[in-house]
């Protein structure tokens, strides 16, 4: 279906003031179960609201900066939690054969669409799908590990921990943490021909177990704090695998504020190349961070800012009070990244948005922290809030950002997994709000993606509302009669583009859901098209 649509939003700029100090807050269990998720699809929208992203730390914690700022070169709305089929023990060990006890339907058949499932060696569960520079199509497929569809072939390829995958860092003297072994592939961007950078969610727990807080705990375990980050994958022509490790951390001394070192970014939500500076952004639980891209690792490296290849972290955070009136800080779900063609990266997260001016300032990761963490008019509340910061959860409206996509224009579109889309110019001033009652598909959105042929934007649902595509004033809606109901009833997890080849292909993941009836695991799917 197609209908038109026009923009109805006021514009206004929102932001809070908040003091850069060391980043030493402890995350609060709410934090780490309720913040939107790939993992759940959850119930239809009569499901409750989301939660407010809280991370539970002192007020003024803040990213802090290296002792030498110029050192070296640089719950989802849905409240639903399904069981997956993939989960299996942190040890790596064996685990029972997930597809035993999954449906896996017939692949759709739709003009302009092909698909790739389970039946073509594919994972049960599909959190995001990106192509290389050749063509190569790379799927995050969970706790199953990494996917391989190479250009031209009709079955996949899976690549495990055995076959070099690794989601988890080096201790001070370069040896493997000791303790359990934890994989699950969550995010994927393709780079140079033959090369994707993998994103791993680091392992579970609540409270101090959890890796984002384990560091700064009572009882620091290496197998949980080490767990999680980034890997730079690399394809041989014998089809085995060269791997690169980012260990997002700062070692001791490199922040003024956290001597001992701090272990904060574990989960990888969403990652973006940027071939033009040589980067990539790793969008994480509590803040974000930047790869050197062409980084060949270094295991000994103790966390010092010219070895890691790794410059970490920011969050345009606020300051706030949670449900006791306990001040706590605000940032978390960094889902939404897009980088501008000059370079600097937009980042959305549960409550704010930032305009990292990396490229601006000339590749200065420190100079640009600043203003995205100092600045209040570059931290966007993009639904307001009632009170910019010091807020209650009541008096909050959490962004909950999913995706964002730089436009042709140099507009800046982002998704909202509870608020459906908006749109805002290069300053950050909103031009506009959409929903459900403009057109799309749903207001619960959990992917975006532009498309390079004519610059339109895709955008997919939570929960069993398929992808609209935006276009020139309308908007096309693709949902059960093109998917079918079984695989149409997935969360839309990815939306990227590939323009390898000759003409572009439109690359979308469906992660795959629990059916409440059978209790059954209905696996998810890969939509490529190449339509008009």
């Amino acid at each position: 279906m197609t209908r038109g649509w026009r923009w109805a939003g006021a514009l206004f700029m929102a932001g809070a003031m908040w003091t850069v100090a060391g980043c030493d807050s402890k995350s609060s269990d709410e934090s780490q179960q309720d913040n939107p998720g790939m993992d759940d699809p959850g119930p239809p929208p009569e499901r409750p609201g989301p939660s407010d992203g809280t991370d539970a730390g002192t007020p003024d914690g803040g990213g802090g900066e290296p002792t030498d700022p110029d050192a070296g070169t640089p719950t989802d709305p849905d409240a639903g939690t399904p069981t997956e089929p993939d989960a299996g023990t942190p040890d790596g060990g064996p685990t029972p054969d997930p597809r035993a006890d999954a449906e896996i339907p017939p692949l759709p058949s739709a003009p302009g669409w092909r698909f790739y499932g389970a039946d073509q060696g594919g994972p049960l569960t599909v959190y995001g799908v990106s192509a290389d520079e050749a063509g190569n199509i790379w799927v995050a497929g969970g706790e199953e590990g990494l996917f391989l569809l190479k250009r031209g072939a009709e079955r996949f390829v899976r690549y495990g921990m055995e076959d070099g995958l690794r989601p988890y860092g080096y201790m001070d003297d370069g040896s493997t943490p000791p303790g359990a072994k934890y994989l699950k592939v969550i995010s994927v961007a393709g780079g140079k021909a033959g090369t994707v950078f993998v994103g791993y969610e680091g392992m579970p727990g609540k409270g101090s177990e959890h890796c984002e807080n384990n560091w700064d705990g009572p009882s620091p375990d290496p197998a949980r704090y080490k767990s999680g980050d980034a890997d730079k994958v690399s394809l041989n022509g014998d089809g085995t695998l060269d791997v690169v490790h980012y260990d997002i951390f700062s070692g001791p001394n490199v922040v003024a504020a956290e001597r001992r070192g701090r272990e904060k970014l574990c989960n990888i939500l969403r990652l973006r190349y940027d071939k033009g500076t040589n980067s990539i952004w790793f969008g994480g639980n509590h803040g974000f961070a930047r790869g050197n891209a062409e980084f060949q690792g270094a295991p000994m490296c103790n966390g010092q800012l010219n070895c890691t290849g790794v410059f970490e972290h920011v969050h345009p955070a606020i300051n706030a009070l949670d449900a006791n009136g306990r001040p706590v800080l605000l940032t978390d779900a960094y889902y939404g990244v897009a980088v501008d063609p000059g370079g600097d990266v937009w980042f959305g997260g549960s409550d704010r948005t930032t305009r990292f001016r990396y490229g601006t300032l000339g590749g200065n990761f420190w100079r640009a922290q600043t203003g995205s963490e100092n600045d209040p008019s570059n931290k966007l509340d993009l639904w307001l809030d009632a009170k910019p910061e010091h807020s209650t959860p009541a008096e909050r409206v959490p962004d909950n950002i999913s995706g964002a996509v730089v436009a042709n224009d140099g507009t800046v579109w982002l998704s909202s997994f509870s608020n459906g889309l908006v749109r805002i110019d290069a300053n950050g001033a909103v031009l506009g709000h959409m929903s459900k009652g403009s057109g799309l598909v749903d207001k619960y959105l959990s992917a975006l993606g532009k498309d390079p042929s004519d610059g339109s934007i895709w955008t997919g649902a939570s929960w069993g509302g398929g992808l609209s595509r935006l276009k020139g004033g309308n908007i096309a809606n693709y949902g059960l009669d093109v998917f079918g109901r079984r695989y149409g009833m997935s969360r839309v997890s990815d939306i990227q583009a590939d323009a390898s080849g000759d003409g572009r292909r439109m690359l979308v993941s469906f992660l795959g859901f629990q059916d409440s009836t059978t209790k059954k695991w209905v696996a998810g799917v890969i939509g490529i098209y190449e339509g008009n």
